[in-house]
């Protein structure tokens, strides 16, 4: 028996990176997860990955409000209620200000920032019926805005910001609200991210192997929504960038721009 055990879990964009962990490890622990993806053959590799009756997949989009409207009622009506949402549904994006598109911009924030807003309020009554526990997986650049990550940065910075109210508006009524940054972790994210044109790179200009697994990352969400914390910032990067930038802006500014530039051109 585990704390999650009978569990109504709900994870966004569970079909690959730290949403698939986290379906796969809240299994483990004997929850019944709900999870949704945008692409059909991703969900059903997943759904014969884990052919179990303590899962359930969808196509949903979660910038469309009718689609989460629709997948969190389906949960509803399948398990009577949900204890745990995880808002991890995101998109990265990769250009310079002056070259991104508007059409980049408006697909990260529908995504990242209002896919978490449709599905929090949607599932808001069930979860604080049960007195359960909303979570935002946000990023280092929710923090410190990043450069060649405009939308991205905004899109996290508006989550944490959006979270923080709820949380305060929230506050002793037994429903718990966090946020938790991963800093760099392999994952597709970077691949799928985003180019000026809103057209998928298809390559991560990073050195994917030399970071935090999304399994490890999973391991440190559930422990951290287990204990309730307030929020969570993985990686010793991670931890060293929020505290540079809250502390030392300016030195911030220069150290970021150093790691992300090479002779003036965007190399990561």
């Amino acid at each position: 028996m585990s704390n999650f055990t009978d569990k109504i879990v709900v994870i966004t964009g569970g079909s690959d990176g730290i949403g698939k962990a986290l379906v796969a490890q809240f299994l483990a622990l004997g929850a019944k997860v709900a999870t949704c993806g945008r692409n059909e053959n991703k969900l059903s590799l997943l759904a014969n990955e884990f052919p179990s009756s303590n899962l359930f997949t969808a196509q949903v989009d979660v910038s469309n409000s009718l689609e989460v409207e629709a997948f969190v009622n389906a949960i509803i009506a399948k398990w009577k209620g949900i204890d745990i949402l995880i808002n991890n549904a995101g998109i990265s994006m990769r250009a310079l200000v002056q070259d991104t598109s508007y059409a980049t911009l408006q697909q990260v924030m529908d995504i990242n920032f209002w896919g978490t807003v449709y599905c929090t309020k949607t599932a808001l009554s069930t979860i604080q019926k049960n007195k359960g526990v909303i979570v935002g997986v946000s990023s280092i650049a929710g923090y410190r805005g990043l450069p060649g990550r405009s939308g991205y940065s905004a899109s996290k910075f508006a989550l944490n910001g959006w979270l923080e109210a709820l949380k305060t508006e929230l506050y002793g009524s037994g429903t718990h609200v966090m946020w938790v940054c991963p800093g760099f972790t392999s994952s597709n994210i970077r691949n799928a991210a985003l180019d000026k044109n809103a057209q998928a790179h298809g390559e991560s200009p990073m050195d994917e192997g030399a970071m935090m697994s999304s399994e490890v990352c999973a391991a440190h969400i559930i422990h951290a929504i287990d204990k309730r914390k307030r929020s969570l910032v993985l990686t010793f990067t991670g931890k060293r960038t929020v505290f540079m930038n809250k502390y030392f802006p300016a030195w911030a500014d220069k150290l970021v721009h150093h790691f992300f530039f090479k002779d003036g051109v965007l190399v990561k």
